[in-house]
């Protein structure tokens, strides 16, 4: 959850009891949800940390079927992490979104034993595709699912928000960092077998290498990491992991993208990310099993592809820079017509990713299920704010 943060150091450090000042000072923070960090050091090598985040929005939404206007908490999280000694630490996270109750994303106990070689293990994110892996709240654009996702993304039997209960092992090998993991993954009805999720992801930095957070990606560093040219695949494969009881179905997926960001000589950042999906799931929403649709987790068959790009602008304006970006999907089912969505926006970027306010319009038929929705065109206005 970062070093630049705020520290609160018990006077004796061979006393196991944290000062009840300290303890007051974190029931503060807890008290002021995803708005606060703080971090209790008992040593350098045992500590306790809260942070968190919210993205909230007003949109303004034009279809044949929905004319409105919404203020909306699209999403807030908190963040806790800790350390017990050099090499054994852990994360617990939460997400509240659209008005549903607070629920535990992350639980990970994590084993950096080596920059090489680390391992993390309990419900965690699946090793996916760069946009999955920037998440909310690191892309370069507003809202990026509107491709068809993995199975753990579709809060459903196979996990949620892409997570799933499993180990994942990743690290850094010169040039190549890799993400491999095993997973419940999918583990309903068709699933009697209990057949595990496989998933990996190996990126090759082609200039400088990225430095991420454990094996998550960014959407854009606002020119902080430098010249950056990476390279990726990602595979996802589970027996069973779709249809019915009655009727099972195998799900193979896998994924390339690129991403670069280049800082201009008048310290203007251009970024760019592109990638291409292959998803082949054995039942879909628009061929599902003979039993039909109501027992039957069903997936999206196809391909989808996606690119972004932006311009960083060198001087600051007021309190920050800002950033105008373009994204363009579609997707391309084998069993329905193929739908599209293109995005103009521009970010207002105050902190990087802690602060950031965004305007954008979105419009065509594209969205995360990878079928053709109604045409909708939508004007929304959003402030994101991350303190870790």
């Amino acid at each position: 959850m970062g070093d630049k943060t705020r520290h609160l150091h018990a006077r004796d450090k061979q006393s196991t009891h944290l000062r009840t000042t300290a303890v007051a000072l974190l029931m503060t923070g807890i008290a002021t949800p995803a708005l606060a960090e703080l971090k209790l050091q008992h040593s350098d090598d045992l500590w306790i940390s809260v942070g968190g985040g919210i993205k909230f929005e007003q949109t303004s939404r034009q279809s044949d079927t929905d004319d409105s206007n919404e203020f909306n908490i699209a999403s807030m999280r908190t963040y806790w992490a800790g350390q017990l000694n050099e090499y054994l630490k852990w994360s617990i996270n939460t997400e509240k979104y659209e008005g549903d109750s607070v629920m535990m994303i992350d639980a990970i106990a994590q084993f950096d034993v080596d920059p090489a070689f680390r391992l993390w293990v309990g419900r965690t994110l699946v090793p996916t595709d760069r946009p999955s892996l920037n998440g909310p709240y690191s892309s370069l654009s507003w809202n990026q699912y509107r491709q068809p996702l993995f199975p753990a993304g579709y809060d459903g039997p196979a996990g949620r928000l892409g997570r799933s209960e499993g180990a994942v092992a990743f690290g850094t090998l010169d040039r190549v960092q890799y993400t491999v993991g095993i997973f419940e993954g999918a583990h309903g009805e068709n699933n009697d077998d209990h057949n595990l999720l496989y998933a990996g992801r190996i990126a090759y930095n082609f200039l400088n290498v990225e430095s991420l957070w454990g094996y998550y990606t960014g959407g854009t560093y606002y020119g902080k990491q430098g010249n950056i040219l990476t390279a990726a695949v990602t595979l996802q494969s589970q027996k069973d992991a779709t249809g019915s009881e009655q009727n099972p179905g195998d799900f193979l997926g896998y994924a390339f993208d690129i991403f670069s960001e280049t800082v201009l000589d008048n310290n203007g950042v251009t970024t760019f990310e592109a990638g291409y999906k292959n998803l082949d799931s054995d039942y879909t929403l628009v061929s599902p099993p003979q039993d039909g649709l109501a027992d039957c987790f069903c997936l999206f068959e196809g391909k989808s592809y996606y690119a972004t790009a932006g311009y960083l602008f060198p001087q600051k304006m007021g309190l920050g820079q800002f950033q105008p970006y373009m994204r363009y999907t579609k997707n391309d089912p084998d069993d329905a017509d193929s739908s599209d969505t293109t995005e103009w926006g521009v970010n207002y970027v105050i902190n990087g990713n802690k602060a950031t306010v965004n305007l954008h319009y979105v419009t065509g038929d594209a969205n995360a299920s990878g079928y053709a929705g109604g045409d909708t065109d939508v004007v929304s206005l959003g402030l994101m704010l991350q303190y870790y």
